[in-house]
């Protein structure tokens, strides 16, 4: 007896669904990249109960003829692609042909589109079968409404979460379409109540003011990079606008949203130094490559691809990202200023997220809430504005909150000769003058700008990872001190053949191991700039980190080596310091590459301006 047949239509497009359709926010995804690739240059959504009552998506695109609209739900129907060689040069979103079918089979959808030339088309088709099909008077672009999500397959309507946080995910989805597309204006209704509007200009740190408000947009620094393969460009906040998951974090892959933990770690590690630990910035990364070096057809919702050569993207994103954050001037500033609301389109995306990462940050929001630059246009009810260039001053609430204060120039811009005479400009750090202690832990200087508190733990791990840093680069001309006794290293057999594997990278580090017996290593001399009475531990550190990479990076490992260095016989709090040894502290400081943040990320100086100091004792008004 045979056992095999083959699914009609409606089955199997009701299990496609399942691949296609995961909630309202999935559906918004395709009838918004289908308008997209229509060339629309205006999109609206509208929603009603997030999305699970209603979801209409309106656009002014190519639209389609009567032919093509009925045509358009079949299964595997597509224009995007037409031989097996196009899979391979994908520039538009949509091309599998299956969202339109997918969508029809658990749902109600009502179209009505026009290509301009003919007479426009209304369709209508619920749970997948095409119940009314006529000419409609219509503009040209197509209006498409998917009505009762899942009213035939109610298993699927119950595993829905709370209208709040599907309507979250939509939110989400919908703010990086409109960074991915910022020449396209879309906007977002719920109930009619506008969630977020863009204007379409093509400016995208506009569309980021429009998501995240005009304080975030301020912060957001530029950068821009290019090879033979590749090219970046994009924005990353400051270190003081972080947040606590990735979730902010957004890549563009020759316009296509799409979620990359290796793009994320180049922004990461771009950052590394600058951010305190836990803590992640809001960036948005486009990048630009031939769609040869891409497959985007490795997703069934489109949202990962693979990229050919991504170690050469790595390197490139991360250097562009560290090279634009080191010419920024981030000085923690110590004034408080009114706080901002968030806007609708970042309120709502923040107070709907279930995860508990995001749940913890919402309360911290709603204990340090963001606040907005008082600038002479917003005090004479001008609206604020983006300003190409400024000075950006770093709050000093910094660790715990988002508090704003109005942009202030510290530093000047000086020509000074390097060694071949050449003028090279850069940012000269403040002169400052010691004056004393607080509690031996900060220190505090003056000059004319007003006065500085330095975290002199800080600043000595800022100077000692540099240092190390340095001497990290060529371990093999440094000098060497050799011991009288030994020191000993036991280890399990695996960990010993992960370890030999990592002999070379571990010798780059100055970790000079030789094998003593099955399950052992001795270390008979080490660098003579190791920390002094640091080494046993410091070497067990190293190997612990060799231990724990899944594939050792020698950069990676050197720049951890150098932050644990800096942290050991750095001066703790409690210490007091004489005025000699606070101005060699801060001589040292002012050498430094980055003298604004320890190596974890936390700030060095915070500077308190004369004008904010007489304001606070009424000197001035």
């Amino acid at each position: 007896m045979d056992i095999i047949s083959v699914m009609d239509d409606t089955l199997s497009n009701k299990i496609a669904a399942g691949e296609v359709v995961e909630r309202p926010a999935s559906i918004v995804k395709e009838l918004v990249e289908n308008a997209i690739d229509a060339e629309s240059t205006i999109i609206e959504i509208a929603l009603e109960e997030a999305g699970l009552t209603s979801i209409r998506v309106t656009d002014n695109g190519k639209g389609m003829s009567r032919n093509d609209a009925t045509l358009a739900f079949e299964r595997h129907a597509t224009s995007k692609i037409s031989n097996e060689h196009d899979l391979f040069r994908i520039r538009t979103l949509g091309f599998r042909g299956e969202a339109l079918a997918s969508i029809a089979s658990v749902s109600k959808v009502r179209l009505w589109t026009s290509d301009g030339e003919t007479e426009g088309t209304e369709v209508h088709i619920d749970g997948g079968a095409v119940i009314k099909e006529s000419n409609a008077a219509f503009r040209k672009g197509t209006d498409i409404s998917v009505n009762q999500l899942f009213y035939n397959t109610p298993a699927r309507l119950k595993y829905m979460k709370s209208m709040q946080t599907e309507l979250g995910h939509t939110i989400d989805l919908v703010n990086r379409l409109a960074l991915s597309h910022p020449t396209i204006a879309f906007k977002l209704s719920h109930y009619g109540q506008t969630i977020l509007q863009t204007s379409g200009n093509g400016d995208q740190q506009r569309v980021l003011n429009d998501i995240y408000g005009v304080a975030v947009a301020k912060k957001m620094v530029p950068f821009s990079g290019e090879n033979a393969d590749f090219k970046v460009d994009g924005f990353v906040t400051l270190p003081e606008m972080t947040r606590a998951s990735k979730n902010y974090m957004t890549l563009v892959v020759n316009g296509r949203w799409v979620k990359s933990y290796t793009a994320n770690q180049a922004v990461l590690d771009g950052l590394h130094t600058y951010l305190p630990i836990g803590r992640y910035p809001i960036s948005i990364v486009n990048v630009e490559t031939d769609p040869f070096l891409t497959d985007v057809n490795v997703h069934p919702a489109k949202q990962h691809i693979r990229m050919s050569k991504e170690s050469e993207l790595f390197t490139l994103l991360r250097s562009a990202v560290h090279e634009a954050i080191k010419r920024a001037i981030i000085i923690p500033d110590a004034i408080k200023h009114k706080p901002v609301k968030p806007t609708p389109s970042e309120q709502v995306t923040i107070w709907n997220e279930v995860h508990p990462i995001r749940e913890r940050e919402v309360e911290e929001r709603k204990e340090y809430p963001q606040e907005r630059p008082i600038s002479e246009q917003t005090t004479s009810g001008e609206p604020d504005t983006l300003p190409e260039k400024e000075m950006i001053v770093y709050p000093s609430s910094f660790q715990e909150n988002n508090e704003l204060r109005r942009p202030e120039k510290i530093f000047e811009e000086v020509d000074r000769p390097n060694e071949s005479d050449a003028p090279v400009k850069e940012k000269r750090f403040p002169s400052l003058v010691p004056v004393g202690q607080v509690h031996g832990t900060y220190i505090v200087a003056q000059n004319e700008d007003g006065f500085y508190m330095i975290d002199q733990h800080a600043a000595q791990e800022r100077i000692k990872y540099e240092f190390f840093r340095d001497k990290l680069s060529n371990v093999d001309q440094g000098e060497r001190q050799m011991l009288l006794m030994p020191l000993i290293f036991h280890y399990s057999g695996n960990d010993m053949v992960k370890i030999q594997e990592n002999v070379e990278a571990l010798n780059e580090v100055g970790v000079f191991l030789e094998e003593f017996g099955p399950s052992s290593y001795t270390v008979k001399e080490y660098p003579a700039w190791f920390p002094a009475g640091e080494a046993t531990s410091l070497i067990e550190g190293l190997i612990e980190q060799v231990l724990e990479f899944r594939k050792t990076d020698i950069g990676k490992l050197r720049e951890e080596s150098a932050i644990m260095m800096s942290c050991k016989r750095s001066i703790k709090a409690n210490h007091y310091l004489t005025i000699s040894d606070m101005e060699k502290l801060l001589e040292d400081l002012s050498l430094a590459e980055n003298p604004y943040t320890c190596p974890h990320g936390r700030p060095v100086l915070i500077h308190f301006s004369t004008y904010e100091i007489e304001k606070m004792f009424k000197r001035v008004m």
